[in-house]
């Protein structure tokens, strides 16, 4: 019934949606192809859908993720897990890879995925969630998807994101809004947690920083490159 009343869902709003045999054993139950103006698009995710109560708890549902950690933070599409409850309202979503993502940014490990009641799934919320989880989708492609996750972010189409890695492959982020007279860092030196910085704030002598962030030559002369060519991002919009 769970698994139906997503399709229905779905396919009602014209998505395309392929059941995954025996996805009960591999965490999957459906794939879901988003479809614009007719046309299919090169956005999918997988879905875990869960039905009956016993998922709840007091504030929404919880979905044990099991052995499937691995596959839904790291698998080739993001998973969303989906709780079926019709004496609670109906459909409520999650987003199953980036919580399991920003709980290994914060050293911990996830043994159930929140999905809270406010995160309603029907036809008045779909087009506000088919916006949020293509957006996400967008940035999984450029390669910056997973970073936003662990600093439990959301990029927008606007933004201008940047990544680096060190000689170590420890990896940062440079984000800038438009019109932000300030740019974000994200740095996994302090999991994720996102830092305001400015140009004024760089210092490479006698140590490379920027506020009270040490970095290493390399990242510095990288964060210089980053605000010179942003300049122009940071001005009014008018």
């Amino acid at each position: 019934m769970a698994v139906n009343e997503v399709r229905a869902l779905f396919e009602r709003r014209g998505h395309i949606v392929q059941e995954v045999d025996g996805g009960n054993d591999h965490g999957e139950d459906l794939h879901i192809t988003f479809v614009q103006n007719g046309e299919r698009t090169a956005d999918s995710i997988a879905v875990q859908v869960k039905g009956g109560v016993s998922t709840r708890t007091r504030k929404g549902h919880r979905v044990r993720v099991g052995d499937h950690g691995g596959n839904w933070s790291d698998g080739s599409l993001p998973v969303l897990c989906v709780v079926h409850d019709p004496e609670r309202g109906g459909l409520f979503w999650a987003n199953a890879t980036r919580q399991l993502r920003r709980a290994d940014a914060l050293r911990k490990t996830l043994k159930s995925v929140v999905v809270s009641r406010e995160s309603v799934l029907n036809d008045d919320t779909f087009e506000a969630f088919v916006q949020i989880v293509r957006n996400s989708l967008v940035w999984e492609r450029r390669g910056v998807g997973r970073w936003a996750d662990m600093a439990d972010v959301m990029f927008t189409p606007n933004d201008i994101v940047k990544h680096f890695e060190n000689e170590y492959g420890e990896p940062m982020i440079f984000w800038q809004q438009p019109g932000d007279p300030l740019a974000v860092l994200l740095h996994h030196d302090f999991d994720w947690e996102p830092v305001r910085i400015q140009e004024e704030m760089l210092r490479f002598d006698p140590i490379p920083m920027i506020g009270t962030v040490i970095l290493n030559s390399a990242e510095a002369h990288w964060l210089m490159g980053c605000f010179k060519s942003t300049e122009w991002w940071r001005r009014p919009v008018e």
